[in-house]
């Protein structure tokens, strides 16, 4: 599931970290759970991963989060803090967006050039 050919869906998964713990993620694969993403919410439970997605906002956002944009193979780019209110700018050969509440990626470990692993249940 974690490759481009992938059919990703809607429902939950696990993200593998470096050092092998497990977060969970929320994966939101279509227009109407990609654009609602975490809006209305005042946290996350490990993780929601957007796809397919190069650039996300946090207008109308109760919390900061941290975002890393991911490539078709599932290696990190980037990974920025965004607070309420912030347009991101696309992030070009993005296919992935990972989001989780500000702090959560520096504790995991996730910094550009790292390969996650995806998988359902």
């Amino acid at each position: 599931m974690g490759r481009s050919t992938a059919k990703w869906r809607n429902g939950t998964a696990r993200l593998t970290l470096p050092g092998g713990a497990a977060v969970p993620v929320e994966v939101a694969a279509s227009y109407g759970t990609r654009r609602r993403g975490l809006l209305g919410r005042d946290g996350v439970d490990g993780a929601m991963l957007l796809t397919p997605c190069n650039s996300v906002h946090t207008f109308r956002m109760r919390f900061a989060i941290d975002v890393a944009h991911l490539d078709r193979e599932m290696n990190v780019l980037a990974v920025t803090t965004m607070p309420p209110g912030r347009l991101g700018l696309p992030r070009p050969r993005a296919r992935h967006v990972l989001e989780a509440e500000a702090g959560a990626m520096e504790r995991w470990g996730l910094r550009p050039g790292v390969r996650l692993a995806i998988s359902r249940g």
